[in-house]
């Protein structure tokens, strides 16, 4: 193969539409990280007592505390759900992101992409 073939099918062998798939592929994966980020994920703790909301990038949105949980005679209590409600909901996100990438990326692990 010469130099004008090898430039016509995209420099290095690969063809034209190879090259185009990959770069669709790119887009749908950076729209698909995207979307992850801003997706919200709600945590519980103390059946629902203290609720958390987590975006995709694993930041805190908002936490809910239902009067009843407030206990002046047990504040570590309430950390403690607070707590609990946090880790709830990014574990959530967490997954929710996974399951969103795998869906897209067909189970590939594929490094850098969560």
């Amino acid at each position: 193969m010469n130099r004008a073939q090898r430039r016509a099918q995209g420099g290095f062998g690969i063809s034209p539409d190879l090259l185009r798939q990959a770069q669709e592929m790119q887009q749908k994966l950076l729209q698909a990280q995207q979307e992850a980020a801003n997706a919200i994920s709600e945590g519980t703790a103390g059946g629902g007592a203290v609720r958390a909301a987590v975006r995709g990038d694993l930041k805190i949105v908002s936490v809910t505390i239902a009067p009843e949980a407030v206990d002046p005679d047990d504040v570590e209590m309430l950390q403690d759900l607070i707590v609990a409600a946090i880790r709830d909901a990014q574990q959530k996100a967490e997954a929710k992101q996974a399951e969103m990438m795998n869906a897209l990326t067909g189970g590939l692990n594929i490094p850098g992409l969560t």
